[in-house]
């Protein structure tokens, strides 16, 4: 490991104990600055609800630690929207936001669409599917931001069980990513959870960002934010258990296919040779191929989107 990865480990990795609640909310009242909150959310109906009732009631009901909760509906078919909007977030549909560009599938398109949907000066992502939800996630990976205006992105780090085996989710992670950063971004091996979805930013920083539409937007995103305001800038707590739910090795592999062209994008700029991946699956005669188109897509930096701009003149 580099020596410069070192030291940030011991500045730049916290607990969320490290920052009590009281005083991450003495910085939020003296700096002025505010905290959004987004989930993007498909078909989330059985835990959406627990989330955002949870921030709600600790963290802005209790304490006003957080502005506003945006839940954006990327085309569920279940009861998503309802419970979310029952529990008390702001329900958007990906599809309302900045209609004049088509919406594509994907983790990364809803994102990049929240910035124009949300106002926080602090913009705070948490995955919709998560189990045993705490609002210590939120607190914990804002409080840096607030409290430290050298901080420009914060990632989750935690814990990721995987059926009764401690430490052993996070597969895509281990055999894709982490090999990939230590390799070609060797700044980036301190992240724990470089691909984890609970994550918050300055507003200033995302807009400045292009976001892959895809799962390789963490990856992304952590890449590009390295080159925009150096690992100084960059940050990551500790929060706990993270408990989701998980999925097939299948779905994990288009995963993995989506973050490697994300990093070959940045790694060359260049030509995509195959952007598709086959996979195998057995029917009646035998193991039948199954080909994916892997997410060659990227939205430009909100900063440079009319609409956006109109927005933040008016």
């Amino acid at each position: 490991m580099l020596e410069e990865v070192e030291r940030w480990l011991h500045t730049r990795s916290w607990s969320a104990a490290d920052r009590p609640l009281h005083r991450i909310l003495a910085a939020k009242q003296r700096t002025g600055q505010s905290v959004s909150v987004v989930l993007p959310a498909l078909d989330e109906e059985e835990t959406v609800g627990d989330i955002v009732a949870a921030v709600r009631r600790d963290l802005m009901e209790q304490v006003p630690l957080v502005d506003e909760i945006v839940v954006v509906d990327s085309g569920s078919t279940d009861g998503t929207s309802k419970v979310a909007a029952e529990a008390g977030a702001r329900v958007v549909h990906r599809d309302t936001i900045l209609p004049r560009i088509p919406a594509v599938p994907g983790k990364g398109e809803v994102l990049w669409r929240s910035l124009l949907v949300t106002s926080g000066d602090i913009v705070c992502f948490v995955d919709a599917d998560l189990r045993e939800f705490s609002s210590g996630f939120v607190s914990g990976i804002v409080g840096p931001l607030l409290t430290d205006p050298g901080i420009d992105l914060v990632k989750g780090m935690y814990d990721r069980p995987l059926g009764g085996a401690a430490g052993q989710g996070g597969r895509v992670t281990e055999l894709m990513a982490r090999p990939l950063l230590n390799m070609h971004w060797p700044q980036l091996a301190g992240f724990v959870q470089p691909l984890g979805g609970e994550y918050a930013a300055r507003r200033g920083l995302l807009e400045q960002l292009p976001f892959p539409v895809g799962y390789g937007v963490e990856l992304g995103m952590l890449v590009d934010a390295l080159h925009l305001v150096g690992l100084g800038g960059l940050a990551q707590v500790d929060v706990g258990v993270r408990k989701h739910r998980h999925q097939d090795g299948q779905a994990l592999g288009r995963m993995a296919a989506a973050i490697y062209r994300t990093a070959q994008l940045r790694l060359a700029r260049g030509h995509l040779v195959r952007p598709s991946l086959t996979q195998f699956e057995r029917g009646e005669d035998g193991f039948e191929p199954r080909t994916y188109a892997v997410d060659t897509e990227e939205r430009p930096p909100m900063a440079e989107i009319a609409e956006y701009a109109e927005r933040k003149v008016a």
